[in-house]
């Protein structure tokens, strides 16, 4: 079965015409934002637009058998980011935009591929714009609605068989142009290269999501209402109902926001946070 795929939009149809795009993409220059074994993610620009490119050289057997023991899936390439950006643009969940695609190789553990997506700007992410909030609350309505609107985003999302695993604050980019108000603002959903894609979101895995989120958001100042209003938003239903029917939910969010509180207390003790 041939596993090599190769999706090419303008501007890179054009840049790249005559070249091999893997041997191409590997000569693009820009900052370099993240370097690990077998991932580089950098930004580059072509005709004045910036992008971003994620380059996946594969993580090895050993990797993959290290992730495996540890119950985590491995990440195999760029083909898990490519399919979670056409299924949010399927289900409306703005996210990025993907112009350049390529996977190459039957082994999983050396397949390369790599995925180019247009620079979502100006932007700031929730976690930034957040930051200030309890000295500075926002304007009443317009929190209201990015809670509103998160709430909806992860509905659709895990509807739709999406679960992100990496469901933060610091993954949803709030649009500044034009300033965001309460009755006009966007938000993106970025970072997709864990995200799973299925028929259906398993249980499990939308839980994970959503205590991830809730974990994130715990110190920029939220009210017992506002977790209420995400509720009820997130679940379209009477509160009273979700309320009594999603007792294990609700009641495990906390004990797994401090799981995740000492996971990452024990990765940046480690150095780890990048």
């Amino acid at each position: 079965m041939n596993s090599d795929k190769l999706v090419l939009d303008e501007p890179w149809r054009s840049l790249w015409a005559g070249k091999d795009p893997f041997v191409a993409v590997e000569a693009l220059e820009g900052e370099v934002f993240r370097e690990l074994e077998g991932r580089r993610t950098l930004r580059t620009e072509v005709a004045g637009r910036g992008y971003f490119v994620k380059i996946h050289h594969g993580i090895g057997w050993a990797e993959m058998l290290k992730n495996l023991l540890s119950l985590r899936l491995p990440v195999l390439g760029a083909q898990n980011e490519w399919r979670a950006i056409q299924r949010l643009r399927e289900l409306g969940v703005d996210s990025m935009r993907a112009v350049a695609y390529g996977q190459r190789g039957h082994n999983p553990a050396r397949r390369r591929s790599f995925l180019v997506t247009e620079e979502l700007a100006p932007t700031v992410s929730l976690e930034d714009y957040s930051l200030d909030w309890v000295e500075l609350p926002p304007p009443v309505r317009l929190k209201r609605v990015l809670i509103t609107r998160v709430a909806e985003m992860a509905r659709r999302m895990h509807a739709g068989g999406v679960n992100h695993r990496d469901f933060y604050i610091c993954h949803f980019l709030l649009h500044l142009d034009p300033p965001p108000t309460a009755e006009r603002l966007r938000l993106s959903l970025i970072d997709l290269h864990r995200a799973q894609v299925r028929a259906r979101t398993p249980r499990r895995w939308r839980d994970k999501d959503l205590a991830a989120l809730y974990f994130s958001a715990l110190d920029i100042g939220l009210t017992s209402r506002d977790l209420l209003r995400f509720v009820a938003a997130y679940f379209a239903r009477p509160l009273r109902h979700v309320l009594s029917e999603e007792t294990a939910l609700l009641s495990g969010l906390a004990s797994e926001a401090l799981r995740l509180q000492a996971r990452f207390a024990r990765k940046s003790a480690a150095g780890e946070m990048t």
